[in-house]
């Protein structure tokens, strides 16, 4: 006899009533094609550290049959530790920013009242906030793409924001961000610092003053790792200890053997890490100049990439055609922003390239004065 729902033409989709659904992140494009210049995904231009090369040589295949350290217990966790001047267990670390703050997301916001965050910031927030249904409510920037401190003094379940955020490059000082984990001591509150390290400074001192901060960073941006997946977050023993238990009761080993190894050679070269942000910063400065002569205008990033709109060709077009050119920069098609791109900020070279493309497309230069929020 056949078994009810098996059978041939079975057309029946009761299943899907139980099938957890969500609308995922979209990551910028990965074109593979020689030549292309790559300006859409916040990635490094330059290579990581010297001897990152030279451990991934020396590394022991056999190494690869054996589950890898809990990252904790590494060399890793002891480097990252001495650089930043903390107990090992004020540190977390994960598959990336991406993973360590979903695990947060899933450990540390279970209210009934509403987590807070912008309602222009990292994309993820909301798909973490719809996975694990965690009620949101989203926080409008003032109209230069400001946080509003005062929209983060009332109950909630819970805040989270990039500093500088995403897609703007706008930072907030310390001194506001305390303001507001100051006023929020019954609930965590997430820093997500993946671009602080191009020019702005770290709220990181004052996990040692407030217990319910946690500080969130990544080797996928100025330290060039982005391939190798390593985020960590800094906080209270007892943030870290939490997190840990979520972490180990839904997959032990997380972080794989190589990244443990390599990640460490990372952070002992101080000198080109700070080379290789220093240069970025430069680049980026000298691309707020340039871009203003050629009618874009933009808030003052600190971040390794510009949030800019034409003063008359629409974003969507030079997005368009910057990609026929082999050009690819980042455009959200989403309200508020729909006119504007966000640029990576690459080699000189390649932004030079950019720059003649823009000229082409834009027909003509401006002597518009730069935007700023300084």
């Amino acid at each position: 006899m056949e078994a009810r729902g098996i059978g041939k033409g079975f057309t029946g989709m009761g299943w899907e009533e139980n099938v957890r659904k969500v609308v995922p992140y979209t990551p910028g494009e990965q074109p593979d094609k020689e030549g292309t210049i790559k300006l859409n995904t916040n990635e490094c231009p330059y290579p990581p550290a010297p001897g990152v090369g030279r451990k991934a040589a020396q590394l022991a295949a056999d190494k690869m049959r054996l589950y890898p350290a809990f990252p904790e217990e590494t060399e890793l966790a002891q480097e990252l530790a001495r650089f930043y001047q903390i107990g090992r267990d004020e540190l977390f670390i994960g598959v990336g920013s991406d993973d360590v703050l979903s695990l947060a997301f899933m450990t540390f916001f279970r209210s009934d009242r509403p987590l807070f965050f912008p309602d222009i910031t990292y994309s993820f927030y909301d798909v973490w906030a719809d996975l694990y249904k965690i009620p949101y409510e989203t926080k409008a920037l003032d109209a230069d793409f400001v946080i509003r401190k005062e929209d983060y003094m009332q109950p909630n379940g819970g805040i989270v924001f990039p500093n500088p955020n995403a897609p703007t490059g706008i930072l907030m000082d310390v001194g506001q961000v305390e303001e507001i984990v100051a006023a929020n001591r019954d609930v965590v509150v997430i820093v997500d610092e993946a671009y602080i390290d191009f020019g702005g400074t770290s709220c990181l001192p004052l996990i040692h003053k407030y217990d319910n901060l946690l500080v969130v960073q990544t080797f996928s941006k100025s330290r060039a790792m982005a391939g190798m997946r390593i985020g960590y977050a800094m906080g209270d023993s007892r943030l870290i200890k939490y997190l840990n238990d979520v972490k180990y009761s839904v997959n032990s080993y997380t972080l794989n053997y190589a990244a443990l190894q390599l990640g460490a050679e990372s952070v002992k070269d101080e000198a080109y890490f700070k080379e290789s942000c220093a240069k970025i910063i430069r680049t980026r400065d000298n691309a707020e100049k340039r871009l203003a002569q050629l009618g874009f205008g933009f808030t003052k990033s600190y971040g390794n990439f510009i949030f800019a709109s034409h003063s008359s060709v629409p974003a969507r077009e030079i997005f368009e055609k910057l990609k026929q050119n082999d050009i690819y920069v980042r455009w959200w098609g989403k309200k508020r922003i729909d006119n504007y791109l966000r640029i990576t900020v690459g080699t000189d070279e390649q932004m030079e390239a950019l720059y003649g493309a823009l000229e082409r497309i834009c027909g003509h230069q401006s002597n518009a004065p730069l935007q700023s929020n300084d």
